[in-house]
């Protein structure tokens, strides 16, 4: 029987991914903080290891007898020093890296982000893509860095690498991205950039679990790197407003930013905030901006060539799902 280590298990990606995993009849494991909820992970009999990824001794324990890693774990958000997401992002990666490489391993995929692509307008952009050597935020910069880390693990140890990089990941049971969304949306703090007509590079959790599936299902699949997303053209317009009429929130104002000021509002306010060094990011960061105001078309061409990626759920489908958990569980 198939053993499987999942890093950030008791996350929004971690806790779908231990659901799918658990229903292919595989050993669970997991790396646990001795204060994370673990309701959901107990459920499915997933083996607890308390610690986390700066523990060599906890990470060899975890590690032992696994064919196959899922790396879920990661510090997100787009506010902070560079340093604190580095520690967790790289150092933390590679303490992880070096016990697996001693290890006859199936499959090492590794979560990263479409972030990691420069903060421009991109027009279905594929992985041939060079990636910037700097970056508008911590976050970003350091899933970069933790994608070339794992990669010169494939190269030089041979490690069973695969990269995923998904965009926008909403579903049921996000409690961090989705919440702050829709508590901005109650406050009327929402404003379209650019009229919100370009691209939203968004995925339901469903789909990237899926597509995590076949990275290990499709030896071809070693040594690669695949963008990921729903597959179908989202406008920000569309994305905002499925879930403002799916919740009756209010609607956001009628008067968009254009995205030249909206830059201008970005530097200010982020200026000023690491000026007071504000511990809590400004209303409008780099990273936002980016997200709600470029447009980000990517290919996943390569993923459905060599994984067979095909996305079950249509947007439609996907958000339907989302908010009628949200209706409940508000």
């Amino acid at each position: 029987m198939t053993t499987c280590l999942i890093t950030g298990a008791t996350g929004f990606v971690g806790g779908h991914l231990v659901e799918a995993c658990a229903a292919r009849g595989w050993n669970l494991r997991a790396l646990v903080r001795a204060n994370s909820e673990t309701n959901l992970l107990q459920r499915a009999n997933v083996a607890l290891i308390r610690g986390d990824m700066t523990d060599a001794a906890a990470v060899r324990e975890a590690l032992q007898g696994v064919e196959i890693v899922f790396h879920c774990a990661a510090k997100v958000g787009d506010w902070g020093p560079v340093e604190e997401y580095r520690a967790v992002n790289v150092e933390a990666l590679r303490n992880l890296l070096e016990v697996c490489r001693q290890q006859a391993l199936q499959r090492f995929v590794h979560f990263s982000s479409l972030g990691v692509y420069a903060a421009r307008h991109h027009y279905g952009t594929d992985e041939n893509e060079p990636l910037p050597a700097h970056h508008i935020d911590g976050y970003t910069q350091t899933k970069v860095e933790s994608e070339q880390l794992v990669m010169s693990y494939y190269r030089q140890h041979q490690l069973p690498v695969v990269v995923l990089r998904p965009g926008f990941i909403y579903g049921p049971r996000d409690r961090t991205l989705m919440p702050r969304l829709l508590e901005n949306l109650r406050e009327r703090k929402v404003r379209y950039i650019g009229g919100g007509t370009r691209a939203m590079n968004c995925i339901y959790v469903g789909n990237l679990i899926e597509a995590a599936l076949l990275a290990v299902d499709k030896p071809e699949a070693v040594g690669q790197i695949f963008n990921l997303t729903d597959g179908e053209f989202v406008s920000k317009r569309k994305f905002i407003d499925t879930i403002v009429a799916g919740l009756n929130l209010p609607k956001p104002k009628r008067v968009s930013v254009p995205l030249w000021l909206a830059r201008c509002l970005a530097w200010w306010m982020e200026h000023d905030a690491r000026k007071k060094n504000s511990p809590t990011p400004p209303r409008l960061t780099q990273g936002r901006l980016k997200l709600f105001g470029l447009n980000l078309d990517f290919s996943i061409e390569n993923a459905k060539q060599r994984l067979g990626y095909r996305p079950r759920w249509s947007f439609d489908d996907a958000m339907r799902e989302t908010l009628a958990w949200y209706k409940q569980n508000a």
